[in-house]
């Protein structure tokens, strides 16, 4: 891993010598790299997006975003959970990527307890019509308890099912559809302020058309799929681009990894 942008000062010794960054980073170094703004706004939490794309732009190949991911890049995904309260997620990706509960990581149980989290980030599932496996350890063996947020119409026999199998749902919406603009409050009303989410797609667009992202952590991946897959956000076009300054750009193997703070 190496930081590529802000530059480093270029490192004493002879001229080529490789820069004090470029080897891997331990854990710790990349959980202070990636820590949560210490000027996030009170009260309203503070919304990160982690995704990964091919070179050409896909987000997921077959399906999945596995196919697109290398080890620095599931470093990276397991540091940026490791740093949340809650990691966001739609109902769709849950089904295809096949979601488990977070899991307890030794390495930051103690730096998690220092902050007041638990030992491991709840999951949340965003759905409107609840159609989801109850039965799936996602929702019978957490750690923490798995989050459903829905609208207040939701279906009755969905919500039920839901709590019947330990979930706690959230309400984010007047009707069956959740609205984006009230995810976050709704989060940081239950002291869940360090906000992650791995999309979809879908869902990731909902909530960056609202404008609710704060910051985008982006791995582009040296790899081409072509094929129809959608972008890391997908939804209708925005009347004018919303503007991001990049914060940080590391590399690692080809791999690119951007940091995106919206303006």
């Amino acid at each position: 891993m190496r930081r590529l942008f802000p530059p480093l000062s270029p490192p004493p010794g002879p001229a080529g010598a490789a820069a004090p960054d470029d080897r891997e980073w331990d854990l710790d170094e990349l959980a202070d790299a990636y820590a949560y703004p210490a000027d996030q706004p009170t009260g309203t939490g503070w919304l990160r997006a982690n995704m990964v794309s091919s070179a050409d732009g896909a987000a997921h190949h077959g399906g999945r975003s596995k196919p697109l991911s290398g080890p620095a890049d599931m470093r990276v995904f397991g540091v940026l959970r490791a740093l949340a309260d809650v990691v966001l997620v739609g109902a769709e990706t849950v089904r295809e990527e096949r979601y488990r509960p977070a899991r307890r990581r030794a390495e930051f149980v103690e730096r998690r307890l220092a902050a007041g989290q638990t030992e491991a980030p709840a999951i949340a599932v965003v759905s409107a019509s609840l159609h989801l496996d109850f039965s799936l350890p996602l929702f019978t063996d957490p750690l923490v308890p798995t989050l459903v947020i829905t609208g207040a119409k939701a279906p009755h026999a969905g919500l039920a099912a839901a709590r019947a199998a330990g979930a706690e749902v959230v309400t984010a919406g007047d009707e069956a559809m959740v609205d984006p603009t009230r995810v976050k409050p709704a989060l940081a009303g239950l002291g869940l302020t360090r906000m992650l989410t791995e999309g979809g797609p879908r869902l990731l667009g909902q909530l960056a058309a609202a404008g609710v992202v704060d910051e985008l952590c982006l791995t582009t991946a040296p790899r081409v799929t072509v094929g129809t897959a959608p972008r890391v956000m997908s939804g209708p076009e925005l009347a004018d681009p919303r503007e991001f300054a990049l914060t940080d750009l590391l590399e690692d193997a080809g791999f690119l990894f951007g940091r995106y703070r919206r303006l």
